[in-house]
């Protein structure tokens, strides 16, 4: 169990590290389930029907299920059961309004899969507006029958762009790492994954930890903090190459590495000159910058969307809390007032919210946290005994978290404006540390 004390030390960064030591058991498989926790009763049904399929055997992977599931998962959307459709149309000819307006379904997405030969396919889709009964859509996707899954997540990309005039985000990854008993050492593993948990594929092994995952703008790389060295040090990990760089291993501290929106510099927490500081790390002519001079504990940096500022967790005023500094002027103010606890803060794509790990003023649980950077009030998202770790959709839609579920670590996501949560963890075990990307190419 987590003592909950710890959270509460001056030292509130190494709460990650000992959440980390502590969530060692098995893990059978890397694929993360989904347990959806909160839905809403305000979510617009669709209808998605079971794709035709034209060729020799059968497909592995369902289109249609797969895109259901990602709609459902949005919140905004209810998912008509398999059981209640009327008929299964595959082209627009065959779609008969009048049968679903009796199901009171809004749109209805129909389509086909056919051979190319080999190892080719190509999906043909379309999406309906029922009550205007208007065709909205009508594109094909081609690529290898094993690429079904990756397919099914653009063509939900598409179509929840067309509904709702924002960016899907089902294309994107996570990143997160397990962690596994074996005798007297734990195996700590790195992974990326569909933003679902599925096709989760691993990167790394060690007997080390790993914690603070960040992707680089590009979605090519992923810095973290590994323990490999005998401290605590960061590394930035190609995933296409596998090829790593150590970018540091000073004495103390070295943790918690940002990516700046243009991919030039990474800031981090370095305590090389004593004290635990904001530093920023210019990847192209390597130097460094120091950013705060404070003798409180600044560490947590993360950039604010145009580059000009970074937030960070500082216990300057006798507890954690948020400050912003602007890195031209260098003018420094605290940002978050409302609770005892405010840590971990995470920009919005859009810079206009901040997403952090909070509790009340009160006391009481800790959550995940909104806090509107013009108005400065804050909402509560999700609250468990320990809600930590938030990372943004590039949406700006949902949040993925680490949280304690009973005594075992699983993701937790919510979306921003709390409607709807779900959690992802493993078939046993523990997972911890998430990081979601940006939008990939």
């Amino acid at each position: 169990m987590i003592n909950l004390s710890v959270i509460k030390s001056r030292h509130f960064f190494a709460t990650v590290m000992l959440v980390f030591a502590l969530l060692l058991s098995s893990l059978a498989q890397a694929n993360l389930s989904i347990r959806i926790t909160k839905g809403s009763d305000q979510a617009i049904p669709i209808a998605i029907v079971p794709f035709s399929w034209s060729g020799l055997g059968g497909l592995d992977q369902d289109v249609a299920s797969i895109i259901g599931a990602n709609f459902t998962r949005t919140g905004l959307f209810r998912t008509l059961p398999r059981e209640d459709l009327v008929s299964l149309p595959t082209k627009g000819s065959q779609v008969v309004y009048r049968d679903w307006r009796l199901l009171k379904v809004n749109y209805l997405v129909i389509g086909s899969i056919e051979s190319l030969g080999g190892q080719q396919i190509r999906i043909n889709y379309e999406l309906f507006d029922v009550a205007n009964q208007e065709r909205l859509l009508a594109e094909n996707v081609t690529g290898k029958v094993m690429d079904l899954r990756r397919q099914a997540h653009l063509i939900s990309d598409r179509i929840y762009e067309r509904l709702t005039g924002q960016q899907g985000i089902f294309s994107t990854k996570i990143a997160y790492v397990t962690a596994k008993q074996q005798y007297k050492s734990v195996n700590y593993r790195l992974h990326v994954a569909d933003a679902d948990g599925q096709r989760s594929r691993s990167i790394l092994s060690s007997i080390y930890p790993l914690l603070s995952i960040d992707w680089s703008p590009d979605g090519k790389k992923l810095a973290y903090v590994s323990f490999e060295t005998g401290r605590p040090a960061i590394f930035i990990h190609e995933l296409a190459t596998g090829k790593r760089i150590q970018l540091t291993n000073f004495q103390g501290l070295n943790g918690a590495p940002s990516w700046s929106p243009d991919g030039k510099k990474i800031a981090m927490t370095l305590s090389r000159d004593g004290n635990a500081e904001i530093y920023i790390y210019h990847l192209d002519n390597p130097r460094l910058t120091r950013v705060t001079q404070h003798y409180a504990i600044d560490t947590e940096p993360s950039w604010s969307p145009d580059g000009k500022s970074i937030i960070f967790t500082s216990d300057r005023s006798g507890g954690p809390q948020v400050y912003r500094i602007n890195l031209a002027s260098g003018e420094e103010g605290r940002v978050s007032f409302d609770g005892n606890y405010n840590a971990r803060p995470r920009y919005s794509p859009d810079g206009k919210e901040i997403f952090m790990m909070h509790r009340p003023s009160g006391g009481g649980l800790f959550g995940i946290a909104a806090l509107n950077m013009s108005t400065g009030r804050t909402r509560v998202l999700s609250t468990s005994p320990l809600d930590h770790s938030p990372s943004v959709s590039p949406n700006g839609a949902m949040v993925i978290y680490a949280l304690m579920r009973g005594e075992k670590g699983v993701l937790g996501v919510v979306s921003t404006d709390g409607r709807i949560q779900y959690e992802l963890p493993a078939e046993s075990g523990d997972v911890l540390e998430p990081a979601w990307s940006p939008y990939l190419k």
